[in-house]
């Protein structure tokens, strides 16, 4: 109910995944509780969710539904979390701002006349505007750093190869700097949280290629980085 009062406020989602009540029930049944249990989380748009389209804004890539979930998704949910909506982005992703062609200009709710900020744009307004609490963004030189900063919450960008790739349409760039998918929240406590989450045994299994060093709260509370 309330992503839906955002977004008619500030255009930033682009669709709703279905399932999520089934999921609800199937966690409901399961004895271990995962460190996600039971929290909706938001996805940028161009993050593979079965059957839904990863348009990454553009015109292309709109008859291309998924068939499966991206692994992140997959630890999302092995973990008790709740993907429940995809949110916009700029044309390409490679932009400052959050507008595209299909589903048009996303506003920042805190202030309607400026942007979000991209290209995790349509994660920072929907949070900033409490349709969501937790969020999955990505980021090169920004997106979900500049969102974060525009919108008023916390951000975090991962070394790279930390976390498993969106698994989403080819980029139509080469990109000299690793993309990374990262939590996007209110507080800093709620990005740990997702770190520690998605840093499990499952990932590493899913994907050989993600160094399988857990989450160090130690670290965490030296202020170092993570």
């Amino acid at each position: 109910g309330e992503a839906l009062e955002v977004n008619r406020e500030v255009n930033c989602v682009t669709d709703f995944i279905h399932g999520c009540e089934d999921q609800l029930q199937k966690l409901k049944k399961q004895k271990e509780k995962g460190l996600l249990y039971g929290i909706p989380i938001s996805i940028k748009d161009h993050i593979n969710c079965k059957g839904h389209i990863s348009s990454g804004g553009m015109v292309k890539f709109l008859g291309q539904v998924k068939e499966e979930d991206s692994i992140i998704v997959q630890v999302l949910k092995h973990q008790g979390g709740i993907p429940f909506v995809k949110t916009n982005i700029p044309q390409t992703m490679i932009n400052y701002d959050c507008s595209n062609p299909i589903f048009g200009q996303t506003l920042n709710p805190l202030n309607p006349q400026k942007s979000p900020g991209g290209s995790s744009g349509g994660e920072g307004a929907l949070i900033a505007g409490g349709g969501s609490i937790l969020g999955i963004g990505s980021d090169v030189a920004g997106s979900i750093r500049l969102p974060s900063s525009f919108c008023g919450l916390c951000g975090l960008k991962p070394t790279g190869n930390r976390i498993s790739p969106p698994g989403c349409s080819d980029s139509p760039f080469v990109l000299a700097v690793t993309a990374m998918l990262g939590p996007m929240a209110r507080d800093v406590d709620s990005l740990a949280l997702c770190m520690k989450a998605l840093l499990c045994q499952q990932m590493f299994q899913l994907d050989p290629t993600v160094p399988p060093i857990p989450f160090d709260e130690e670290v965490r509370l030296r202020g170092a980085p993570v």
